[in-house]
């Protein structure tokens, strides 16, 4: 049975630029380095940098965390001031809550969203 997730593992060209984007922009915490790897708690989660080499292409395949929605706009902050660039999400429904894209250094694609799964399939149960 699958009682959670144990780690996420990104592959990154740079991990001390990788290590200070998280920590930056989720609050991470380094808590192992070495020179191929760093893992950082982003709360409990554990995320696991790996060296290599970046993707090749920006996809939407992606990786969302729960944030509150009266969060929004200091994540925007935080997310510019480290000079990522914001990128347009999809389009919404009302009700869904609210989202914030990003792309970091290696192409991964990160969502920091104020909605949950069931208001989301409300939102779309009244469209129907």
């Amino acid at each position: 049975m699958i009682i959670g997730i144990s780690h996420i593992t990104l592959i990154v060209a740079d991990l001390n630029l990788s290590s200070l984007f998280f920590e930056n922009i989720f609050g991470a915490k380094v808590v192992y380095s070495s020179p191929t790897a760093k893992y950082i708690l982003i709360n409990d989660l554990w995320v696991a940098l790996n060296k290599g080499e970046s993707l090749s292409e920006q996809t939407y395949n992606h990786i969302a965390f729960k944030i509150n929605d009266n969060d929004i706009d200091s994540y925007i902050k935080r997310v510019q001031d480290f000079g990522i660039e914001l990128i347009q999400g999809r389009a919404r429904s009302e009700g869904e809550g609210r989202s914030i894209y990003f792309y970091d250094y290696d192409n991964h694609l990160f969502e920091l969203h104020s909605g949950t799964l069931s208001e989301r399939l409300d939102s779309y149960n009244k469209i129907e």
